[in-house]
């Protein structure tokens, strides 16, 4: 090897080297961004010996895609469950204490209280403060329901403008990784902003890509829907600033296609908004229902003659309570729902009757207890209920309330392992992903170590070369 070969491959050494540490040290500060994909140097041989041709970003499609469903599924699934975790807090947490079918049976226990002690004006006095509690139970949750509906449906508008966001910030990444890899550069840093955009869009919701020549990419909704092709598709929705149990809300149009909801405990939603639609629209609004049927049927157990007895409401419509195989819930009747004003005056009209003129008792006995027994009997007697509310049609009002609780724990617990297998799948595939993409410290310390031996050889080269001349010099001096 001549003097000027010897200093010409030092010279490519050197630059090798720092290219290489170059891309090392990007790797190295990038070790804990999970967004970031290792840069690796890759290297041929030349007329000049080996030099860094090109910087390969590593990346796995198959994963990536994976990711993307699996982050959209999780998404979803958690947004369900933290719904239906919010209803199970309203309604006084695992023991669901502040339940109407917790108040309904204190309410039950405290008419057979009363009927063994007819004359006592202190326990019928309980009895009407249990009612109170149980119509104020109904219009508390009720109240809360609506409010959900309400906060369910601004979160909806919050997301829908965040992912116009990240529609127009993909338009300019996905044109910068087309720039990059035109003009032969570095497309590394845009195809990791395009990726991360893409994860953030699927937390909202549910997308496919398509790469098309160029890399130019497009994205589809999960049901099909063109969510962005060479621009982006408006995604449109008109927020609800009030909510109350008549209420429907807007729905969102992903250019003039409605996105749809998620159905079932093990929800079929992707991405946070299909989740929240379902709250907003089938959940919460059938629980509501629930509760306007427990409300209807206090109203129609407790009625006197043709009008309303103990309890009153809104809207009032009667209906047979135990012949009709038909009935019809009335929208927001539980948040209306309260105790008869008469029956606080004079808490004795429980025992006696006479809120509408209609008195039973009427030898003003003190022992009476026919009309309070008809009460106790007729709560654990069957009666329709509206199918709509999602439980048994045909059934007593106290095991109707009952099987509501049970209607929400059930969903809960499907919900909630259903949520902890999607959860389990995203942290699997995003590991996986990360062993073949990400930065693996001890792999990059040992290529430290290896750049640093090139460079002592190619040092030591010079080194010796330097000498070498020096020789030559003093020998022609």
């Amino acid at each position: 090897m001549s003097l000027s070969s010897a200093i010409s491959t030092a010279q490519q050494i050197f630059s090798n080297t720092a290219q290489q540490t170059s891309v090392l040290s990007k790797n190295i500060a990038n070790a804990n961004n999970s967004d970031y994909a290792r840069r690796m140097a890759t290297l041929s041989t030349s007329a000049h010996g080996a030099e860094v041709v090109t910087i390969q970003r590593a990346q796995n499609d198959a994963l990536l895609k994976q990711k993307i469903i699996s982050n959209a599924q999780s998404t979803g699934q958690d947004t369900l469950m933290t719904g239906l975790d919010e209803i199970r807090i309203a309604l006084g947490g695992n023991d669901y204490t502040s339940a109407p079918s917790s108040y309904l049976s204190k309410f039950r226990d405290s008419l057979q209280t009363l009927a063994s002690t007819p004359s006592s004006r202190t326990t019928a006095a309980s009895t009407v403060a249990a009612a109170g509690d149980l119509a104020k139970s109904l219009n508390t949750a009720a109240d809360k329901l609506q409010d959900m509906r309400r906060v369910a449906d601004a979160d909806i508008a919050d997301s829908v403008a965040k992912l116009n966001s990240l529609l127009s910030d993909f338009e300019i990444a996905n044109h910068s990784v087309q720039g990059a890899l035109s003009a032969g550069a570095d497309a590394g840093d845009a195809l990791d902003q395009r990726d991360k955009l893409l994860s953030q869009m699927s937390e909202i919701i549910g997308i496919s890509t398509v790469t098309r020549k160029d890399n130019d990419m497009v994205i589809y909704t999960s049901d099909g829907t063109v969510l962005f092709e060479n621009k982006p598709r408006q995604v449109t929705f008109q927020q609800t600033n009030g909510f109350d149990a008549g209420t429907t809300g807007a729905a969102i149009y992903v250019d003039g296609i409605a996105v749809k909801g998620g159905q079932g405990a093990n929800t079929t939603a992707q991405g946070k908004l299909p989740a929240l639609l379902q709250l907003r629209d089938d959940v919460l609004p059938t629980f509501q229902t629930q509760l306007d049927e427990v409300a209807r049927g206090l109203v129609e157990v407790f009625k006197e003659g043709s009008g309303q007895g103990l309890f009153k409401a809104n809207s009032v419509v009667f209906g047979s309570v135990s012949n009709s195989s038909v009935a019809t819930a009335i929208k927001g009747y539980a948040n209306t729902i309260s105790v008869n004003p008469a029956a606080v005056a004079n808490p004795l009209l429980v025992r006696d009757g006479g809120f509408n003129g209609v008195v039973s008792n009427t030898t003003g006995s003190s022992g009476y207890t026919t009309l309070i027994d008809s009460f106790v009997t007729a709560l654990g007697a069957k009666m329709a209920f509206d199918p709509a509310a999602g439980l048994t049609a045909n059934t007593s009002l106290l095991s109707f309330s009952t099987e509501s609780v049970g209607w929400l724990e059930q969903m809960r617990s499907t919900a909630s392992s259903a949520n902890d297998n999607k959860s389990a799948l995203l942290t699997r595939t995003q590991e996986s992903l990360s062993n073949l993409t990400g930065v693996n410290m001890n792999e990059e310390l040992s290529l430290m170590l290896d750049l640093e031996q090139s460079y002592k050889a190619s040092a030591k080269l010079l080194t010796t070369v330097d000498a070498m001349m020096t020789s030559l010099l003093d020998a022609v001096r």
